[in-house]
């Protein structure tokens, strides 16, 4: 596919898509951020390849119309509210809805449903606790951003709170289902070197994109000494805390809004369901979750996030439902300032020339993932060492940006997501400047975007051969969209 065939419009349809994978699941619109017919933009390396979308004339309705159904797909209905809340939903996301037709919202929901629909028919099965899971924290921000329950069944027009979570426990359902059964037809699917050099040399030289700057990093960390005396203090604290929850009948869901240090469940009084014993957690976290009976609270342990106290509040077959409340020792003073005293002479022996970063940071980081490595450190979405200085977070960012290839940064302090304080330097090891795509530099970028334009053959093949198969009736205010999919059945 040649990048002269892109439509500068459809990045447009792609950005509204983003906000529709939130705000759809709860007006039960469900929208699929996948490779399909709609296309798809590789925005990240500059380098957008997309199969082209038939656009149709059809602008928004300027009126908005009663339940009626637009169309049906299997067993699922598409109302015509579900497309009228989606522009209200972007409206309300500061996007602009004049490029956007119903149309290419009905395309792209049809599309959604048709998954969800052929899931179900492959017997792929979603959890009920893993959906609950979603609408907890879908619910859990929905009141912080606008102050109650009360207050969020309002915005959302219904009855009740219990009537929006069973809308969006469908609407979540729906939303993995689809998701599942696009991974299902696109797992196998592969590109062979030569494909891949096809597919770049079949883009005239004029038209090959240019790739933004990346850099790799180095660091040395420092953490602040934390004295038995403190730890002794904080084992303290929990005792009380559980102690006052088992003799006294304090609310350990209370005590954990008040008390507990995790950004991610404090809110929800540290309610965490659907522990599985292969999760994600520390060993010593699941050992609790998985040890105790329902209903029981353990001592207070140790994890590499800090010290806890953890309840079972529901025990579900395989899977545990708990509440725990984190805390870390204070770290003195005294500590703080021995630790800017040790990296400050690291970084001082750098910048002389007596020992390298890397040897440094072998030495005398404590941070274990990447001192091996001398301090390299990994990009958590690609898992190489090269940043997009363009998409990197704001604190890394801030500290290297105008940073010379082999300087050292100043001293900073960095917290992690618990709130640990850390001290830090930073070196820039590589620079790659902005550069026109060059196909042995940036093979396996240009490898990615060979194998989803593959992917969306694949499922555009599919998604006809499904469509002929499958029950679809489409009202007769669609009829003259101009689908990307065979969606009339001509």
């Amino acid at each position: 596919m040649l990048l002269k065939q892109i439509i500068l419009k459809s990045i447009k349809m792609n950005k509204f898509l983003l906000v529709l994978l939130f705000s759809t699941a709860v007006m039960q619109a469900q929208v699929v951020l996948e490779p399909d017919s709609t296309g798809v933009v590789k925005s990240n390396d500059s380098l957008v390849v997309q199969q082209v979308m038939k656009r149709d004339t059809l602008k928004p309705f300027k009126r908005y119309k009663a339940e009626g159904v637009s169309a049906v797909v299997g067993e699922y209905v598409i109302l015509d509210s579900d497309i009228d809340k989606a522009y209200v939903e972007m409206q309300s996301q500061g996007m602009s809805i004049e490029d956007i037709t119903r149309c290419q919202l009905m395309g792209k929901l049809m599309e959604d449903k048709l998954y969800a629909h052929q899931a179900k028919q492959d017997s792929l099965l979603v959890p009920d606790a893993e959906i609950n899971g979603m609408i907890d924290q879908q619910m859990q921000y929905m009141i912080s951003e606008l102050g109650s329950e009360e207050k969020v069944a309002a915005y959302y027009r219904k009855d009740n709170i219990a009537q929006l979570r069973t809308e969006l426990f469908e609407a979540n359902k729906s939303i993995k289902l689809a998701r599942m059964m696009q991974d299902k037809v696109i797992e196998k699917v592969e590109v062979t070197p030569e494909e891949v050099r096809t597919f770049f040399f079949s883009i005239p030289e004029e038209q090959r994109p240019v790739f933004s700057a990346e850099i790799e990093i180095s660091q040395i960390v420092v953490d602040p000494e934390i004295t038995q005396q403190a730890k002794d203090e904080v084992i303290a604290k929990l005792n009380a805390m559980r102690a006052d929850i088992i003799d006294n009948g304090a609310s350990f869901s209370t005590k954990a809004v008040l008390y507990s240090k995790d950004p991610g469940s404090a809110s929800k009084g540290g309610l965490y369901t659907g522990v599985k014993r292969d999760s994600p957690w520390a060993k010593e976290f699941k050992d609790q979750a998985f040890s105790l009976l329902e209903g029981e609270i353990s001592e207070p342990f140790e994890t590499e996030f800090g010290y806890h106290i953890l309840y079972v509040e529901k025990i579900r077959g395989q899977e545990v439902d708990v509440r725990h409340i984190l805390m870390f020792p204070e770290v003195s003073q005294t500590s703080i300032d021995v630790a800017q005293k040790k990296i400050e002479g690291i970084k001082s022996q750098i910048d002389s020339g007596e020992i390298t970063f890397a040897e440094a940071a072998r030495k005398n980081s404590d941070d274990k993932e990447t001192r091996n490595n001398g301090g390299q450190l990994i990009n958590p979405i690609t898992f190489d060492t090269k940043f997009d200085l363009t998409k990197m977070d704001p604190t890394l960012s801030a500290q290297v940006y105008n940073l010379s290839e082999g300087k050292v940064s100043e001293i900073f302090t960095d917290r992690d997501r618990t709130g640990k304080s850390s001290l830090k330097i930073l070196t820039v090891t590589k620079k790659y400047p902005e550069h026109k795509a060059n196909y042995s530099k940036d093979y396996e970028r240009i490898k990615q975007l060979a194998l989803r334009e593959k992917q969306i053959k694949v499922i555009n093949k599919w998604q006809n051969e499904k469509i002929k198969d499958t029950y679809i009736s489409i009202n007769q205010d669609y009829q003259d969209c101009d689908f990307a999919g065979n969606w009339m059945k001509k």
